[in-house]
């Protein structure tokens, strides 16, 4: 019988986003690789799609269908790892895997970013807490990358699972090499802006958690001292509308553009001033790292997965969760200063090294391997 793994999600263009390098890596060990997600994504060196109604709300009735999809394909398929990812990806796989776990599948689960986090709401603690902590001993490695989340999952898991931290999920140098003047100014002509824009990009899905409207309110402060700033959200999700009307009000349409999903994010990367994250939490900011890894200075909001990136006054700045002012202050001072800009973008790209792919693609390669010795056991079982 052939070795095989499973990738489970909430959707799957997190496999897309984040794993084509461990999916190749398992294909070339000669593993087959399938994938559980909400989605119909084709997607590259996967054996087996199989779409599962997973849904991020915990309290949605279809999570129910999911489990009993997800539980059947687990007695059926014969997984030797399965590894878990997202929160209700994680919560639906490791429950689904209970009993193929008594017979030797091992269960992994990547957290990226805990919903309970130091300073979170109580509502987070008392609902999201009391799950990890139950489902720990449904899992048999607990992978976390940033500082906090394995400090924390150390002391929840009393050596219930084996507790690791990797460098992220790795930021591809290359793809996001900085580029040379000529391609900059190539790439504003190509999306409509000039070389005197001072543009601030901010790359992430449009949601609540990511609070862009901070930086909406941060350019309505900018635009009269700095009248050629042009602030950009690469990306789509469902606060769209709300921050569309947000500009609308302050009168912002011609200093704030929706660029939507974009599957070229590297060009924004290169064509932008400066990048900006408001996020309330965050695992880590693979956004703030591939502007890092392309010599950008960074701005972000305090929490524990932004202040592993940025050090404070060396590649960027952080600013407390709503310091609309901070932030403006900030974007004036890298306006005003463009050696301080420049400088700080090459020290992003110094410590953005230490999250290369190449970096953490070779933690998970040694995580594998200590437990591909004991797959041997679902074949017995099978």
């Amino acid at each position: 019988m052939k070795k095989k793994v499973l990738f489970c999600a909430t959707v799957d263009y997190h496999f897309k986003a984040f794993h084509l390098p461990y999916f190749r890596w398992f294909q070339e060990q000669g593993w087959e690789v399938h994938t559980a997600a909400n989605g119909q994504l084709e997607l590259p060196y996967v054996d087996q799609s199989h779409s599962i109604p997973i849904q991020r709300s915990p309290f949605h009735l279809q999570n129910r269908l999911a489990y009993m999809d997800l539980k059947k394909l687990l007695d059926k398929e014969h997984y030797h790892f399965i590894h878990c990812h997202t929160p209700m990806g994680s919560v639906l796989g490791r429950l689904a895997a209970k009993s193929t776990r008594k017979k030797g599948t091992k269960v992994l689960y990547t957290a990226h970013g805990f919903h309970f986090w130091k300073g979170a709401p109580l509502q987070n603690w008392l609902l999201y807490y009391p799950i990890e902590r139950w489902l720990i001993r449904y899992t048999d490695v607990l992978i976390t990358i940033n500082g906090e989340d394995y400090e924390r999952a150390d002391r929840l898991s009393k050596e219930r699972a084996s507790v690791h931290y990797i460098p992220g999920m790795g930021v591809d140098m290359k793809r996001f090499s900085p580029a040379e003047d000529k391609e900059k100014q190539r790439l504003r002509t190509k999306y409509g802006l000039t070389p005197q824009d001072f543009i601030v990009l901010c790359a992430g899905e449009l949601n609540g958690n990511k609070n862009q409207g901070m930086l909406i309110k941060a350019c309505a402060q900018l635009y009269r001292k700095i009248p050629n700033v042009k602030i950009v959200f690469a990306g789509e999700g469902t606060s769209r509308p709300f921050y569309e009307k947000l500009v609308r009000q302050l009168n912002l349409e011609q200093h704030v553009q929706f660029a939507g999903f974009c599957k070229q994010i590297e060009e924004w990367m290169h064509l932008s001033d400066v990048c900006v994250s408001t996020s309330r939490r965050e695992g880590l900011g693979m956004n703030l790292l591939e502007a890092m890894s392309a010599e950008k200075p960074v701005i972000a909001t305090e929490n524990r997965g932004h202040c592993e990136l940025v050090k404070h006054g060396v590649n960027g700045f952080l600013v407390k969760p709503q310091d609309v002012n901070g932030l403006a202050d900030y974007l004036k001072q890298l306006y005003h200063k463009k050696d301080q800009l420049h400088l700080m973008g090459k020290a992003g790209r110094s410590i953005a090294h230490a999250f290369a792919q190449e970096q953490t693609v070779n933690a998970m390669e040694e995580i594998y391997t200590t437990y591909m010795d004991q797959a041997e056991k679902v074949m017995q079982h099978a």
